[in-house]
């Protein structure tokens, strides 16, 4: 059985930019969603960024955040899941 097969949910296909917010003090970083459902979401990521386990995802088109948590790493990919929706903080300038 592989991991299609295992997904409760279907995930919708986009290429949307987004930002990789972990704090007030840290720059943002780019990344593209490549694939989208309600509990998470494939990200592709500059492959020498190094990205830590819980952060911020926000997608500016939809005006949406999402508290995130990494659940997989594959070179310049990763899947997350989201925790919670949050606004986009007040200080983030996008």
């Amino acid at each position: 059985m592989n991991d299609d097969n295992l997904r409760a949910e279907h995930r919708q296909r986009a290429l949307k930019g987004a930002s990789i917010i972990i704090d007030i003090n840290t720059s943002e970083i780019a990344c593209t969603v490549r694939n989208i459902h309600s509990r998470g979401a494939e990200l592709r990521i500059p492959a020498e960024v190094q990205v830590p386990d819980n952060f911020l995802l926000y997608i500016p088109t939809d005006a949406k955040g999402y508290r995130s948590v990494v659940r997989w790493r594959a070179g310049n990919r990763m899947g997350v899941e989201f925790l919670a929706e949050e606004p986009k903080p007040h200080w983030h300038y996008g």
